[in-house]
């Protein structure tokens, strides 16, 4: 393994003015997403020093004025002359964008930064960073102020010989981000994820401004124990991960998977420890290698008789776990949002080496092949049975109003960008709703009680129940592999429930459905919660409406806390007359929606809370509600 790399392997690109411009185009937004792709920037700079074999620590710490500091013990940034500016290395690192070890100047074997303009976009919309490096026995430092460069680089002390690497602490800039505040919860999912995907690597997550709150992430296993992980709160079909690695084509594949006996898929792809969460070339190969192995292994065991048609891989991957790792040095991404790798090397490097090494696993282990193989007829002939139900829930046409269900009160405008639909909770509120709405762009569907569980049901039953199926066919999108985004009748889907208990069983329950059958309207930004008052307030002819606790306190500070006030607690939607539920929850004018969103670098993580919160198993849904009832407010008992 080549280990050249002094100020020369540092290559120039392009200068840095953009940055503070357009911090957009470089961190995806301003907002705290912006904010915590800082850390992960130069955590993946230190992630590079490890599969680069020269790292096996890393510490990250969030300070109290929300400052961050990452050091990591890998060679440590070149300090010496870069020749093309005269420079030292380190300060081209951080003043110039594009330039880096991952720009062809043999530093880096594969690279985990998509664009490799980290370090220095950090120090462009940081209020100051300082970086020290530790290297033959003498700390360097420089310090820089919203990308300038305040001092030349210095040496400030002497460390061991033996000691080595970057130290890098930022203050993210308050004229550029809408959001200082770090989130732990949010930096604790991504650096899992980080450790998983780097067999052996140590990070540690510190939070200075909590006494004793500090995680570390260390996993011999790898990908193995992040399958493991993901499959916590549900029920593995068997003991053994399935382990798949191997190199072909200059392509480094490692591959783990499990079945449970849960109905919904959990595939997640990486390339140099990037999300794909659009897939790719690599998952092609995967989702090909199983399908044509477990068709071989059934058809051969005559577990599938001659004349049983395929199965198909939707059948094969129900249940299943799997995390598909590759990394090469040249990934070449697809698309505006660069989430989907176009290397055609790396389908055939999965496809042949999951090929390979998953028959032999199968042949050494035919109880747990049966298995597999028994759950996948079963989900072949649930398909069977969804693909009946499914077509009495397709609309004939987009116009053929008569296919719509009974109790949807739909709008006249017939562009999808001005309408909405309230999918409500009960029949009361619905009437109310009806009553209340613009009918040229808002429709009302209500439901009459809870949705099925879809966490603990297959494709065809969830299909058989009349409240879904009412919303799939108002929808228009169709569902499962069906779906068409192109299709769907609404803009805004509103879900407008109770603001107690069971309202947000309900919430949770569609939410479970829209992420495990029509993901792509929570990704797409169309799935919206409502946000009914919590309380309506009285004095003098006059009225107000709260939203919170904290929001009635302070009107109270404002119009007095007399005894003539007249304050009522909302219990649910129905007590609220159509005027009142107009002026408070569905005037576009005054109304307050959450839109629901996924963010792709913790999606592993939002699959593991609603099989938490949805699933079977008791007792991590109990650990859960115990480490989390501290963030629950207005919970009525």
């Amino acid at each position: 393994m080549s280990t050249e790399y002094g100020g020369d392997q540092i290559q120039i690109l392009e200068g840095l003015e953009a940055v503070r411009k357009r911090p957009g185009m470089y961190i995806g937004s301003t907002s705290s997403k912006g904010l915590h792709h800082l850390v992960y920037e130069i955590v993946d700079n230190a992630v590079d020093e490890a599969l680069a074999g020269f790292c096996d620590t890393i510490r990250v710490t969030i300070h109290e004025d929300n400052s961050i500091t990452v050091l990591d013990n890998g060679r440590g940034i070149p300090v010496g002359i870069n020749h093309k500016t005269g420079l030292p290395a380190v300060e081209v690192v951080f003043t110039v964008l594009h330039a880096g070890g991952k720009f062809g100047g043999g530093a880096y074997k594969v690279s985990g930064g998509l664009h490799g303009v980290g370090a220095s976009v950090v120090n462009a919309l940081s209020e100051w960073l300082e970086v020290k490096v530790y290297s033959e026995g003498k700390i360097h430092m420089q310090r820089y102020e919203r990308g300038k460069v305040i001092y030349p680089l210095k040496v400030i002390g002497e460390c061991p010989k033996e000691q080595t690497g970057t130290e890098v602490t930022f203050k993210p800039d308050g004229e550029i981000f809408e959001e200082l505040i770090y989130d732990f919860d949010v930096l604790k999912t991504r650096l899992r994820e980080m450790a998983f995907l780097t067999k052996g690597i140590k990070i540690i997550l510190t939070d200075e401004r909590e006494e004793g709150k500090e995680r570390t992430f260390h996993y011999e296993g790898g990908i193995k124990e992040f399958v493991q992980y993901l499959n916590k709160s549900k029920t593995p079909l068997y003991e053994n991960i399935i382990y798949c690695e191997g190199k072909k084509d200059n392509v480094y594949v490692e591959v783990a998977l499990q079945h449970n006996d849960s109905y919904t898929e959990s595939t997640y792809s990486f390339v140099n420890n990037i999300n794909t969460p659009e897939g790719g070339t690599h998952l092609a190969g995967f989702k090909n290698a199983i399908t044509k192995t477990f068709n071989d292994y059934a058809r051969n065991g005559k577990i599938l008789k001659d004349s049983d048609p395929n199965l198909t891989g939707d059948d094969i991957r129900e249940g299943l776990t799997a995390i598909i790792s590759v990394k090469l040095e040249e990934p070449q991404f697809e698309g505006q949002t660069k989430q989907k790798l176009g290397n055609s090397e790396a389908r055939g490097a999965v496809d042949s080496i999951v090929s390979e090494q998953l028959t032999y696993f199968l042949e050494q282990n035919p109880a747990v092949a049966k298995t597999i193989c028994e759950k996948s007829v079963l989900a072949q002939r649930a398909r069977e049975a969804a693909r009946k139900a499914r077509d009495l829930t397709r609309r004939k046409t987009a116009l053929d109003s008569t296919a719509l269900p009974g109790k949807l009160a739909d709008c006249s405008d017939k562009n999808p960008e001005n309408c909405e639909i309230y999918i409500v909770e009960g029949d009361s509120a619905g009437g109310s709703a009806k009553t209340a709405r613009s009918r040229a762009t808002q429709a009302i569907l209500p439901l009459r009680g809870k949705i099925l569980n879809v966490e603990k049901a297959r494709l065809d039953r969830i299909l058989g129940n009349a409240e879904i199926k009412a919303m799939i066919t108002a929808f228009g999108t169709g569902i499962h592999e069906d779906f068409d985004i192109s299709k769907l009748r609404y803009h805004k889907i509103i879900i407008m429930t109770d603001a107690d208990v069971d309202g947000a069983h309900i919430s949770t329950l569609l939410l479970t459905f829209f992420y495990r059958f029509m993901p792509e309207l929570i990704k797409q930004g169309y799935v919206y919660l409502a946000q009914p008052p919590l309380y309506k307030l009285e004095k003098n002819k006059k009225v107000w409406y709260a939203y919170s606790d904290e929001q009635l306190n302070d009107i109270l500070t404002e119009v007095g806390r007399d005894q003539n006030n007249k304050i009522q607690r909302y219990k649910g939607l129905g007590e609220m007359d159509a005027e009142q539920l107009w002026e408070t929850t569905m005037d576009p004018e005054k109304r307050i929606l959450r839109r629901v969103m996924i963010d792709a670098e913790t999606e592993s993580e939002i699959d593991v809370t609603f099989t938490t919160l949805m699933g079977d198993n008791v007792e991590p849904r109990r650990e859960f509600i115990e480490a989390n009832a501290k963030y629950v407010k207005n919970l009525d008992i």
